[in-house]
């Protein structure tokens, strides 16, 4: 969540959801009509279509198939569409949903800035609007200027939470190899126009900081892609000759696994590269390898959690007019090279 949201939400509360998704999920207590103010409940079946960018990411892959495992248990049509990294998909998108009379729409916006766009088309063909993952603003452009009730429902997690756990361990793992603060540099890569991102290195910056003072740190900007971070990380390293160690963290784990190939590419050793993913899908390829990484642990956040959420709030709208909360968040769990498997870390 962003810091300028988390200041005028109430308390986090605790939302059970065990018996229906086998999982705890956190909400922020309060609810929202958001887009969907004039959306009556669905008395037969109901049709959602679920919108994800970079639909072939692991991340979502997983999201979208226990989004349709859900459906399937509700008895709920759903279609998935792949946006892509389009803006312009997204908008045709949501029309053609609208055109094929779908009572609800799940997305996750390549770009905030059709975020309004967006809005307007389900609320002119009285949709549901739900997102999941990334915020969607229904009067700007940007999450980040956005009044909070104008932010759309979202499911998904929590970006504070996560950068602060991203943070908590590379800072052990510096601890851990004992490395001198003067000749180290972090690397905080991430798409800076999207506002969870910010939300999630912001928090890292701050758990690291307060654990270990005093590691510079150098703030990349990605398109949120391996061979995007991995280039810009490359021109970092040569801009900066004589460090010893570094540190990587970023939104996602294409920002790590770019990072950490553009310093293994560099001559960096394994031993002096401290990165900690977030996402723990390309991750683990890594680890799967058997051989030596930088990618030292990473946060595992599962899409199935978050796509079997969304679908479930959705259903609970359009079947029983069930309002929207804030935001709801999935569970998250730290995982390295020893874990990852028994933690359930899809890895194709």
């Amino acid at each position: 969540m962003h810091p300028s949201l988390r200041s005028r939400l109430a308390p986090t509360a605790a939302l059970s959801l065990a018996t229906v998704l086998g999982l705890t999920a956190c909400s922020t207590g309060q609810t929202s009509s958001g887009a969907d103010a004039s959306v009556a409940p669905v008395s037969g079946k109901i049709s959602i279509t679920y919108l994800q960018k970079q639909g072939d990411q692991q991340y979502f892959v997983d999201e979208a198939a226990e989004a349709k495992a859900k459906a399937a248990e509700l008895g709920a049509d759903l279609k998935v569409v792949n946006l892509g990294n389009d803006a312009n998909k997204t908008v045709s998108e949501v029309q053609s949903a609208i055109a094929q009379k779908s009572n609800g729409l799940i997305i996750v916006v390549p770009d905030p800035a059709v975020g309004p766009q967006v809005v307007q088309t389900a609320r002119d063909a009285k949709a549901a609007l739900l997102t999941s993952d990334d915020q969607v603003c229904a009067s700007g452009p940007s999450p980040a200027q956005c009044a909070a009730s104008d932010l759309v429902p979202r499911i998904g997690f929590s970006g504070q939470q996560m950068g602060q756990q991203v943070g908590q361990r590379a800072a052990e793992e510096f601890k851990k190899a004992g490395w001198n603060p003067a000749d180290t540099r972090i690397i905080s890569g991430w798409k800076q126009d999207v506002t969870v991102c910010g939300d999630r290195v912001k928090a890292a910056k701050d758990a690291f900081d307060q654990a270990v003072p005093g590691v510079q740190n150098i703030d990349v900007a990605t398109d949120n892609t391996p061979t995007g971070a991995q280039d810009k990380v490359a021109a970092t390293i040569t801009a900066n000759p004589g460090v010893k160690h570094w540190v990587a963290w970023g939104c996602n784990d294409e920002n790590v696994q770019g990072a950490v190939t553009a310093l293994q590419n560099a001559g960096v050793s394994p031993n002096d590269i401290d990165g900690v993913g977030l996402g723990a899908y390309l991750a683990c390829k890594d680890w799967a390898s058997g051989k030596p990484s930088g990618m030292k642990a990473a946060l595992f956040i599962n899409g199935k959690d978050v796509g079997a959420l969304a679908v479930q709030t959705m259903y609970d709208k359009l079947k029983n007019g069930k309002d929207f909360p804030k935001e709801a968040f999935a569970p998250t769990k730290m995982v390295d090279a020893t874990t990852w498997q028994s933690a359930g870390v899809s890895c194709s």
